[in-house]
C-alpha cells in the first residue's frame, strides 16, 4: 500500500496556504513563520541533495508535463504535494517564464561551534542582496563551510539572496546575527580584514593555512572596532583613478589567491613524495 499523502490541488488566491506562500515568495514571511519558499529546478534539486525531501512540494499544473520534474514529484512522495492553478503559480513565482516549482521547507539554524577552527566568511552589514548571495556562492566555492552574518546584513533566506546563491546556501552553515566583535574571542585561527590602511598586499601574504575572511559594508567597509580585532589587514592593489573592487569581487579575488596558494602547496607535496618514491 502506497504511504503517500493524497495530492492537494488549489485553485483559488484566497486559500491561506497561498497567501503565506506568496507573502514567502515576495520576502515578507509573517513575524513567526521561520520558513522559506525555493523556486526553481536548481535550488530544488540542491535542497534535496543537501537535506532531503521537503515538507511542502508545490507545482503549477503546466510543469507537471516536464521530465525533471517526474523523479522530483517521486522524491517529494512522502511530503505535502501540491498543485497550483496555472495563474495561481505564476504569480507566486518571482521568475520570468519560470518552471513554477517550488520547495517550501524552514530555514536551517544551525547551532554555533564552540572554537572556531575553520576557515569561514565573516560579514559585516553586507545589505545588497545580490552581493550577499555572490558572497555565500563565492565561499562555498572556494570551500569555505561556514558563514557569519552580522546585524545590518540582508537576510540570507530571501528570495534574491537564494536565487543569487545557486545552491551554495546548503553546502555552508549560515549564522544570521552573529556578534562578530563576541566571536572573535573564539577564534583559534587569525582573522583577516580587507582594508586600504595600514595593509600588506594580499599576493605578498602567505595564505596556505586557514583563516577567517572579514569583508565589509558597500559603502563603509569594515566597521572600525572590528577592524582593531583583526590579525591580518589586507588590500587588493589595483591601478590608480579607478573606483575600489566591489565586495562580492573582493572577496573572490582573496578567498581564490588563498586556494591558489593551498592547492600549489598540495601539487608541491604530491610532487616531493612521487620524487621519494
Amino acid at each position: 500500500m502506497s504511504t503517500s499523502i493524497p495530492v492537494r490541488h488549489i485553485a483559488s488566491r484566497d486559500n491561506p496556504d497561498y497567501r503565506a506562500w506568496l507573502r514567502l515568495a515576495q520576502g515578507r514571511p509573517g513575524r513567526r513563520d521561520a520558513r522559506v519558499i525555493l523556486e526553481g529546478e536548481h535550488l530544488c534539486r540542491a535542497w534535496l541533495e543537501h537535506k532531503g525531501p521537503p515538507p511542502t512540494l508545490v507545482v503549477g499544473e503546466s510543469a507537471l508535463s516536464l521530465d525533471w520534474i517526474g523523479p522530483i514529484w517521486q522524491a517529494c512522495a512522502r511530503g505535502r504535494r501540491v498543485v497550483l492553478q496555472n495563474n495561481l503559480a505564476t504569480v507566486l513565482s518571482q521568475v520570468e517564464h519560470g518552471p513554477a516549482v517550488f520547495f517550501v521547507v524552514e530555514a536551517p539554524v544551525p547551532a554555533p561551534p564552540a572554537r572556531i577552527a575553520a576557515g569561514s566568511l565573516w560579514l559585516d552589514r553586507v545589505q545588497d542582496p545580490g552581493n550577499l548571495g555572490t558572497l555565500l556562492r563565492t565561499a562555498a566555492a572556494a570551500g569555505l563551510r561556514q558563514a557569519y552574518l552580522s546585524e545590518g546584513c540582508a537576510s540570507a533566506w530571501s528570495p534574491k539572496v537564494l536565487r543569487s546563491g545557486q545552491g551554495a546556501h546548503f553546502a555552508l552553515e549560515i549564522y544570521e546575527h552573529a556578534d562578530l566583535a563576541a566571536l572573535t574571542e573564539r577564534l583559534d585561527i587569525p582573522l583577516a580584514a580587507t582594508t586600504l590602511e595600514q595593509a600588506e598586499i594580499l599576493y605578498a601574504k602567505d595564505l596556505r593555512k586557514p583563516c577567517v575572511w572579514l569583508f565589509g559594508n558597500e559603502g563603509q567597509g569594515v566597521a572600525d572596532d572590528l577592524l582593531e580585532r583583526a590579525d591580518w589587514r589586507i588590500h587588493i592593489p589595483q591601478v590608480k583613478g579607478v573606483e575600489s573592487l566591489n565586495v562580492a569581487a573582493a572577496a573572490a579575488v582573496c578567498l581564490f589567491e588563498q586556494r591558489r596558494q593551498q592547492l600549489a602547496l598540495m601539487v608541491q607535496a604530491r610532487a616531493a613524495r612521487r620524487k621519494q618514491g
